[in-house]
């Protein structure tokens, strides 16, 4: 079940996201992130730029951001979408349902751009992206000191409806 996450998933939603710093894979954070250091972000969405959670027998098990990109109102119906899915559940494809229901949910909320900022080494979400139609549209060289290592960002996007753009 895929829902609007409530406050009491803040530590549910944390606790996944801590679990892929380690792996220098998917966040820029190195260190694990406090509760009390998400809550600012976690109550900075709204119904139109939310949070979604995937639970599993009531446990949420993965979830899914809209941010807003660039702040300019000429980008408004566009938006970076993250998607996090804990350690137990990853290989299943909770990731790919999770995208799906980003792009469904985009049209209730005026989005006709999705981007994913990866890094470049992320082959799976990268895979995961690329295989439900997003395509690269840029490379930030070496743009991240994850630790010692340089690490370059990928930058996909997808055109789901072409209705309100000049393209």
């Amino acid at each position: 079940m895929i829902r609007i996450a409530q406050p009491h998933d803040l530590y549910s939603v944390v606790d996944i996201y801590n679990q892929t710093i380690a792996s220098r894979l998917v966040t820029a954070d190195l260190d694990p992130v406090s509760y009390e250091d998400k809550k600012p972000w976690f109550e900075s969405h709204s119904t139109r730029r939310p949070i979604f959670v995937y639970c599993h027998d009531e446990q949420v098990i993965g979830w899914l951001s809209f941010k807003s990109f660039y702040g300019r109102p000429a980008y408004d119906g566009t938006v970076e979408i993250s998607i996090y899915v804990s350690e137990s559940a990853r290989g299943k494809g909770l990731g790919r349902q999770l995208l799906l229901f980003a792009e469904h949910h985009s049209e209730q909320i005026n989005i006709n751009v999705l981007l994913a900022f990866i890094f470049s080494h992320n082959h799976p979400s990268i895979a995961l992206f690329t295989q439900n139609g997003f395509s690269q549209w840029g490379v930030l060289p070496d743009i991240a000191n994850m630790a010692g290592q340089t690490c370059s960002l990928t930058i996909l996007g997808k055109h789901l409806s072409v209705k309100n753009s000049l393209i």
